[in-house]
């Protein structure tokens, strides 16, 4: 039976949701923690933030898997395999009895996630590429914004009404859900005879190829410093927003509230990346990223916590120069390798979030009663994204300016 895809919305909705599968794993839990916690009788507060950085952990080594095979058996067969592993670790949450076992079930969710994630970035690489690229990326992330929008305020109300555990079985459903829909609607995006033999050398050759591309290197670390900024305030929003300003059940809407503005930013740069190109947004919103901390630094440096409005705007500022440098920097890390997306997207993914956890980790382990480490996380991190855009202009004008021709 051919499979047919009747529209290119279509495409952007259905590579959103497969996306999205990560981040209702990781929002809708964010207002159960503190109940996680009492049932599992876990005493520090920073041993929840693993919670987050496992997930992400497994998403890292979990694409070294999915990417490689999907070069080779076709990207379909290797997102439906992911998603039997993710129903399998998120039943060992669900039965979790220890702080070890909630963390082994969030490892292996993690790897059971890249395979959606990774694939369906190759899945978009292997249809466009260039700044169109760019301008689709930015599309499926506006959607894909739109469930850390609702995932904590549903996860509060499964939360009330069914308790924890049925968090996760709403991430199955979600799940099972969009899995009927790529079966149905989503055509098989890599040829036949575009395949590459799987074999364990497949690995060593696609690093080779990879690292013969400067701005593909570039920007995966790049996306490493950026991710993992992020995922400081990820781990630790639930710590800042509910023990440091009391604010539990106003939680799931303030990080909605915040997710809109990288969602926004996300929707701008869809419309803005074709006519500017994707490194000069880049370069613009990295400079606006790091200036961010700096102001809010310098004002509250060796202070309590501002006003919660103070916060959140400074918050929302950072978040909405994140908007324009999550879809861009991928793409223009994806631009290269197009011949080798499947191991390319996994190279790029493991690189990126083995980068981005230990900083997280770093980072959040100085969060103890206000939110200024994180601003001076995000500035570090801004300052070096900022010499790498700038080692990549000056050894090679000549890939810039073809990048921002396109």
């Amino acid at each position: 039976m051919k499979i047919t895809q009747k529209s290119e919305s279509e495409f952007i909705i259905v590579m959103a949701s497969l996306m999205s599968l990560v981040a209702l794993s990781i929002d809708a839990l964010l207002p159960a923690i503190s109940e996680i916690n009492k049932e599992l009788q876990i005493t520090n507060p920073k041993n929840s933030q693993l919670f987050i950085t496992m997930i992400f952990l497994g998403l890292g080594f979990g694409q070294l898997i999915s990417g490689p095979l999907s070069d080779g058996l076709g990207r379909k067969p290797i997102i439906y395999s992911g998603f039997i592993v993710f129903v399998c670790a998120s039943l060992i949450c669900v039965f979790a009895t220890n702080l070890e076992m909630m963390i082994l079930g969030r490892f292996l969710q993690g790897i059971g996630l890249s395979a959606p994630r990774t694939v369906s970035i190759a899945m978009v690489r292997d249809r466009f590429s260039g700044n169109y690229m760019a301008k689709i990326m930015s599309f499926i992330v506006v959607i894909f914004i739109l469930v850390p929008v609702i995932a904590p305020a549903l996860g509060k109300l499964m939360l009330d009404l069914y308790g924890w555990k049925s968090i996760f079985y709403s991430q199955l459903l979600f799940g099972f859900f969009t899995m009927i829909w790529v079966w149905k609607r989503q055509p098989e995006t890599l040829k036949i005879a575009n395949r590459k033999k799987i074999k364990f050398s497949l690995i060593i050759e696609g690093i080779q190829e990879f690292t013969k591309h400067k701005t593909a290197i570039i920007f995966t670390l790049f996306s490493g410093f950026i991710t993992g900024s992020f995922m400081v305030y990820l781990s630790a929003s639930q710590q800042i927003f509910e023990e440091q300003y009391h604010l539990k059940n106003e939680f799931p809407l303030i990080f909605a509230g915040l997710a809109i503005s990288i969602g926004f930013a996300t929707f701008l740069n869809g419309k803005l990346v074709i006519k500017h190109g994707m490194f000069k947004l880049v370069s613009i919103s990295t400079i606006s990223f790091t200036l961010i901390p700096i102001i809010y630094i310098f004002l509250f440096s060796g202070e309590s916590n501002p006003n919660i409005t103070i916060l959140i705007l400074f918050f929302g500022l950072q978040f909405f120069s994140i908007g324009f440098l999550f879809g861009n920097t991928r793409a223009l890390a994806m631009e290269p390798i197009g011949h080798i997306a499947g191991i390319g997207a996994a190279i790029n993914g493991f690189t990126s979030t083995i980068m981005a956890v230990p900083i997280a980790t770093c980072i959040g382990a100085y969060i103890t009663n206000t939110a200024l480490p994180l601003f001076l996380g995000f500035f570090i991190c801004g300052i070096i994204s900022l010499l790498l855009i700038g080692f990549l202009y000056f050894t090679n004008k000549k890939e810039m300016a073809r990048l921002n021709s396109k």
